[in-house]
């Protein structure tokens, strides 16, 4: 029987483990016994290693990649190594500066903000960078305007707390006078500001259906406009960056998984699912292999970190990289930047 097999390891074989992961995470080489009897510290010969590497390998938590003695550790190895084997110290002074000064003093538009994350994470790991757009209802309405359109059309100008301005052409079955129009945006702006769009469209329904209610005598004829103009039908997006950072590690170079990995990041659908997933649970998650559950990511580790603003969890950004990463130094940069992200958002909820 593997004493090894239900992964409760005794600290000698921990040690062992942990000195053959660390190296292999530096230099990418499959470790022999001889190099971990010089590197662990430990005063036990190289036939003794073998045995424990030998047990290790049964466990599934190391595997021999060829003939040589050499073994290096697989996604099993990778995850009891960063669950309990590893240990995580909160990034240094430089990194959190470096973070710091590359995100911009001034924010734009959310959208920007998100793609200037996005870049950062790539520039700071050398991997893809992750981040997820939130939709743009989860953002409080500061101001609407209508503009009159041919054809029974009207133009309808959201601009949301996040200096977003979004622009929607509203078709409706009558033409509606300028002065309706302006009518009907004083009121909404007096009422509204402040509500995030599927709050507005509640509130609306509400004061519609009551009898004689303020919003009814006023709009009548374009209760349709109002009600158009809160849709919250906005599709879900992911930003990635610095793709072709991922060529150049040769445990992507196989041109099969490298295709259907760009493929992945060029459709979406899947980065989304499992973004989605990750803010579903706020914190840091860490996915290794097939762990992801999507076959474009097996041969990846996937890091993230969900962000947010006055306690609303609006997204998760994270890195894709090869497993073979200093997970040590990438779970802290894209905790510290989730961390960035959120306060920068904040400040900018608190100047609206």
């Amino acid at each position: 029987m593997n004493p090894f097999s239900g992964h409760d390891i005794d600290a000698r074989a921990r040690r062992l483990l942990r000195t053959l992961i660390s190296q292999y995470l530096s230099d990418g080489e499959p470790v022999g016994s001889r190099t971990l009897a010089k590197s662990s510290g430990l005063e036990v010969s190289p036939a003794t290693i073998r045995n424990i590497m030998a047990d290790l390998e049964e466990a599934g938590l190391v595997a021999s990649p060829h003939t040589s003695a050499g073994r290096i550790p697989t996604p099993r190895g990778l995850r009891l190594f960063v669950d309990s084997l590893l240990e995580l110290k909160p990034l240094p002074r430089d990194e959190m500066a470096r973070l710091q000064g590359g995100l911009p003093p001034h924010q734009t538009t959310t959208r920007d903000l998100l793609g200037n994350v996005s870049n950062l994470l790539s520039a700071m790991t050398h991997f893809a960078g992750v981040v997820t757009v939130p939709r743009q209802g989860d953002f409080p309405l500061r101001h609407i305007d209508f503009v009159n359109l041919p054809d029974a059309r009207v133009l309808v100008v959201l601009v949301f707390s996040d200096n977003q301005v979004q622009n929607r052409v509203v078709q409706l079955t009558r033409p509606i006078e300028a002065g309706e129009l302006e009518q009907t945006a004083n009121y909404l702006n007096v009422h509204f500001a402040g509500f995030r769009l599927a709050d507005i469209r509640a509130h609306l329904a509400a004061e519609l259906r009551a009898a004689g209610g303020e919003l009814n005598r006023m709009l009548s004829g374009v209760v349709e406009l109002a009600t158009a103009s809160f849709g919250t039908d906005d599709a879900d997006d992911v930003l990635v960056s610095g793709q072709t950072n991922l060529m150049g590690y040769s445990e992507l170079a196989d041109i099969d998984r490298l295709r259907d990995l760009f493929d992945a990041f060029q459709q979406k659908r899947e980065l989304l699912q499992l973004m989605e997933m990750c803010v579903k649970a706020p914190g840091v998650r860490l996915f290794i292999g097939e762990e992801s559950g999507f076959s474009a990511l097996d041969g990846c580790s996937v890091v993230t970190a969900t962000y947010g603003t006055n306690g609303r969890m609006l997204g998760a950004i994270g890195v894709i990289g090869p497993t073979r990463m200093a997970y040590e130094r990438v779970i802290p940069v894209v905790q510290a930047t989730a961390g960035l992200l959120s306060d920068a958002l904040n400040r900018a909820a608190a100047t609206t």
